[in-house]
């Protein structure tokens, strides 16, 4: 399976994709109007199977949450969100 992970963020969204078990991170997008687009297109193209995006703590963690809703909307795969302050810690 290929995986796409997301970090959300105010500017700039961070990616990585896990590609038969190798995982790459890759350039990240702005956070614009064509992120929908964009996000889009590299699951086409890289044929992403189910995508993890990470939610911070704090006030923060609404806008990310309304991003995942609207990804959910536009693409059938599964969105799965994760805990950053775990990873964090780790």
């Amino acid at each position: 399976m290929n995986y796409l992970a997301i970090d959300y963020g105010t500017k700039r969204i961070g990616l990585a994709i896990s590609i038969n078990g190798i995982i790459s991170p890759i350039a990240p997008i702005k956070n614009n109007c064509d992120k929908y687009h964009n996000i889009i297109k590299l699951i086409k193209d890289e044929k992403i199977d189910k995508i993890f995006v990470g939610i911070c703590e704090g006030d923060f963690a609404k806008e990310t949450i309304k991003f995942v809703d609207q990804l959910r909307g536009m693409i059938e795969l599964d969105v799965e969100t994760i805990e950053e302050a775990i990873s964090t810690i780790e």
